[in-house]
């Protein structure tokens, strides 16, 4: 998400879906071991490893490198997809409630954007990648049948339907993208207008990255429960949502909602500091190559 810089230049929505993409493609790749630890520990609490180097170093010694980079080409691709479609989305909602003049918004107007940005990223692409993602990081562990995301969506259409193959968990992860995106998007916004209104130097890559790492924090602990019900519930064998609610409080009562938060937190600190550089660096770029 890109506001309007301080002339009140606002880029186009070419320039906003491309520079989502390259933004979401970059964080994806960047710390996706993080995203794998998280998603293990929240399927099988990971023998009560809470670190999170200590999980992706025991996976490595145990399982071989290249097994933290199962479904990291899925991740990537949801993620180029998901963050093209929320930009967009979000540049295009938030131009309806922000100041004529200032081109800014309130705090509430900027969460809700950010929410309903949120909604339409969780339909088009969020759901159906981390569905196929979470079924490849939970069958490399156990059955091992899946050869590639092609197959497993293949077998699992098979098994269950395009429903329960692609929407599996579908309910949990526009929940949680609602709130991860109204609350990363709205309070990074809302974190960038104050310190323009006092004056402070907001378009450097510094302050992109420590901007967006503040918004990452709030992002997690925000929305943790809706993650961990998601993963339980995107599993490679069929689980329904309250099956996984029963599950998690069976195994840890109601602080299992906050399993794998430390790796959530680790992942999503860095991701929002990497993702917010990467898109206003890539809407630069963009804007001079194409002239605007």
């Amino acid at each position: 998400m890109v506001a309007a810089d301080a002339n009140g230049n606002k880029p186009s929505p070419l320039v906003a879906l491309l520079a989502g993409g390259i933004a979401g493609g970059v964080e994806a790749a960047s710390t996706y071991p993080f995203e794998f630890a998280k998603t293990r520990v929240q399927l099988y609490g990971n023998e009560g490893i809470r670190n999170p180097f200590a999980v992706v170093a025991k996976v490595a010694r145990e399982e071989g490198v290249r097994a933290l980079y199962k479904g990291c080409s899925t991740m990537i691709f949801g993620s180029i997809g998901k963050d093209a479609v929320r930009f967009v989305m979000f540049d295009s909602i938030r131009s309806f409630f922000e100041d004529p003049e200032t081109h800014r918004l309130g705090t509430a107007q900027s969460i809700a954007s950010g929410m309903l940005a949120g909604v339409a990223a969780s339909t088009v692409v969020v759901t159906p990648t981390e569905r196929i993602k979470t079924a490849l990081i939970d069958d490399a562990r156990t059955s091992r049948r899946f050869r590639s995301p092609w197959h497993c969506v293949q077998l699992l259409y098979a098994e269950q339907g395009w429903r329960g193959a692609l929407y599996s968990g579908y309910v949990t992860t526009t929940l949680k993208q609602v709130g991860t995106t109204g609350f990363r998007l709205g309070s990074y916004s809302a974190i960038k207008d104050w310190e323009r209104s006092k004056g402070f130097a907001v378009d450097g890559p510094v302050a992109s990255f420590a901007n967006g790492a503040v918004a990452g924090t709030i992002t997690t602990l925000a929305t943790q429960p809706f993650d961990t019900v998601k993963t339980k519930a995107q599993q490679a064998k069929k689980t329904g949502t309250m099956d996984s609610v029963r599950a998690i409080m069976k195994e840890d009562g109601v602080r299992g909602f906050w399993r794998g938060t430390v790796m959530r937190l680790g992942r999503t600190v860095m991701a929002g500091g990497i993702l917010f550089t990467a898109n206003e660096q890539a809407t630069k770029m963009l804007k001079i190559m194409l002239g605007q």
